[in-house]
């Protein structure tokens, strides 16, 4: 496998609307930035602009320190440099408690949709079998009640109506914790929205290698994946999917319809990159077929 030494972490500067300014940052919002890559420098710079919000004692000061947090920021913390000026405080701790009860809210919305989710599932695996000898290679057979999707941080399932009309499908194999893919998946995530429209006939597919369901659905929020994924309980018992995977990640395996290769981040054993696929995919929407595509390598 292969995993490169630092990680990389997208902090999205959500919009605050008290007095203009961006929501200000926690000591754990100050920690995850430094263990995932982040200067002091560059965190200092974050925190002059949002302002910091908390306290530092004997325990989290260490924690810091240990992340990587240079004397110069720690003192900075300390001093209240960044502290939120007292005329935001009451807004502040307002909209702090408003995004609080839109959580609570998402929350209890993703429960119920999860009953019931997990209730319509429970029902398709208890019908009796369809005729699907023909389709045995079928992708969607292959996940057919088994996707969800992320929106707004909810999970909800994805209508196996709409995957039954994909063409070519991306099995994207990735993991939260992978540096190398959280590195990759924002490109990813970009490239899918600047084609997508262009070609509907076009998905991809998350199948995680996360070690919890919890870390992949974090991994999609956080990442605000706009495709499908394989239910995180599905994952193991699915070998007809997971087969496509390489021995290592970031690893992106095209596909058409009936579970063709077309495109594949290894050659052999060879570990071309995932990106190697996306450039394959440019020259295949260019009009070129897959064999042309190879030959231009």
């Amino acid at each position: 496998m292969r995993f490169s030494i630092g990680s990389f972490v997208l902090f999205a500067l959500a919009s605050f609307g008290v007095a203009g300014n961006l929501q200000p940052l926690s000591v754990k919002d100050v920690s995850l930035m430094l263990r995932s890559g982040y200067s002091s420098e560059a965190v200092e710079r974050e925190v002059a602009a949002r302002h910091f919000m908390g306290t530092l004692d004997a325990s989290t000061e260490k924690n810091l320190i240990q992340a990587g947090a240079s004397p110069a920021l720690i003192s900075s913390l300390k001093s209240g440099a960044f502290a939120i000026p007292a005329s935001e405080v009451a807004a502040v701790k307002a909209e702090s408690a408003a995004k609080e009860q839109r959580r609570a809210a998402q929350l209890e919305e993703s429960r119920k949709l999860d009953t019931l989710y997990q209730a319509r599932v429970a029902q398709t695996r208890n019908a009796p079998p369809a005729n699907t000898s023909a389709q045995t290679n079928n992708i969607a057979s292959m996940v057919k009640g088994d996707l969800i999707s992320s929106r707004n941080g909810v999970l909800r399932p994805y209508l196996d109506a709409d995957f039954e009309k994909k063409k070519l499908i991306g099995l994207y194999f990735s993991a939260h914790w992978c540096g190398p893919c959280r590195k990759f998946t924002p490109n990813l995530v970009a490239y899918y929205n600047k084609n997508v429209a262009a070609h509907p006939e076009f998905e991809i597919v998350f199948v995680s290698n996360d070690k919890s369901g919890s870390a992949m659905e974090s991994y999609m929020r956080d990442d605000q994946m706009p495709w499908p994924a394989l239910s995180f309980d599905r994952v193991a018992a699915n070998t007809a999917l997971t087969k496509y995977a390489g021995s290592g990640i970031p690893c992106l395996v095209i596909v058409d319809e009936n579970g063709k290769v077309i495109f594949d981040t290894y050659a052999g054993k060879t570990y071309r990159g995932p990106e190697a696929v996306l450039a394959d995919l440019d020259q295949f929407f260019a009009g070129k077929t897959s064999a042309q595509v190879a030959q231009a390598r």
